[in-house]
């Protein structure tokens, strides 16, 4: 049982499950704050919380210091360039098309760690199981949002939400290609302050000043989405640095984030109610999920 729990499987679909949550709390925080400070602010508190848990803080400091420009470089595109062009490319189109652009992310990380890592190609079979999965995306998010704003859209709002998840792939690719210098909770803390503090630093010329008194619920929500940010990340830089994990593999089972988030908002949302088209959505990842192990077991 123990080692099961250490399984790379069981402990991505746990890291896929704690993001789906983060759609619930960044809809109940957005309201008392601006998003790019609300963002900064989360990913601080989360590189904090995963200190305790990493090295002594001299033997902290070395790999930070001697590895200063790979983490600098993630927290550039994880946390400062990921979030303002998610949040620009967001307020250009209909939130229902950003749901299946952004929902395309782990194809587009396939196709970064196809030519950038040498053990990772992107094979026709494997390319298929992909388009399936992105296919079962894009239905759930037919199920759940209204598209008839969708003639309305902007393509530079798409062009840099697809950017976004390019920019996904690289920062993927080169934790996974960091396999030994840095350990991930070191990687995953450091990034995370970087990116966070620098994030909010930003946010103050293009939002304003955006503090004081705030309700429970915003505080609730900020506890909990540093938290899940902790966890996740930390749990995906440990699974990127291990021996035999490819890039795109793990990345697929991001597919889930959707499925999780749509079944979450049917539980607690009043609004929200399952629809025919999201469930087939739903049956179709599952089955590209199954077919990507299958694949996988066949060519290991």
């Amino acid at each position: 049982m123990k080692s099961y729990l250490f399984h790379t499987t069981f402990l991505a679909i746990v890291a896929c499950l704690l993001w789906s949550s983060a759609f619930a709390g960044i809809k109940i925080g957005l309201p008392y704050i601006t998003p790019l400070q609300f963002a900064g602010i989360r990913f601080f508190i989360s590189g904090l919380l995963i200190l305790p848990f990493t090295l002594k803080w001299k033997n902290y400091w070395y790999f930070v210091r001697n590895n200063f420009s790979v983490i600098l470089t993630v927290a550039l595109l994880n946390n400062l360039i990921h979030y303002a062009l998610f949040y620009i490319g967001l307020s250009m189109v209909p939130a229902a098309l950003a749901a299946i652009v952004i929902g395309s992310g782990p194809l587009f990380i396939a196709l970064v760690a196809h030519f950038y890592m040498p053990d990772d190609k992107l094979t026709f079979k494997k390319l298929a199981i992909f388009l399936v999965g992105f296919g079962g995306i894009a239905l759930v998010s037919l199920g759940r949002n209204d598209f008839s704003s969708v003639g309305n859209i902007s393509i530079t709002g798409v062009l840099l939400l697809l950017l976004v998840n390019l920019i996904s792939g690289f920062g993927n690719v080169i934790v996974a290609r960091d396999k030994q210098n840095i350990p991930p909770l070191v990687f995953s803390s450091s990034m995370m302050i970087i990116g966070g503090g620098g994030l909010f630093l930003i946010s103050i010329p293009i939002e304003g000043w955006n503090f004081g008194p705030k309700p429970f619920e915003f505080y609730a929500a900020l506890a909990w989405l540093s938290f899940l940010s902790a966890a996740a990340i930390s749990i995906w830089f440990t699974l990127l640095k291990r021996p035999g994990v490819k890039v795109s593999n793990l990345n697929f089972w991001k597919f889930l984030i959707p499925v999780s988030g749509a079944i979450l908002a049917w539980t607690l949302l009043p609004e929200e109610k399952p629809g025919l088209v999201a469930i087939i959505g739903m049956i179709i990842i599952a089955s590209a999920l199954v077919m990507l192990n299958i694949y996988r077991r066949r060519h290991s």
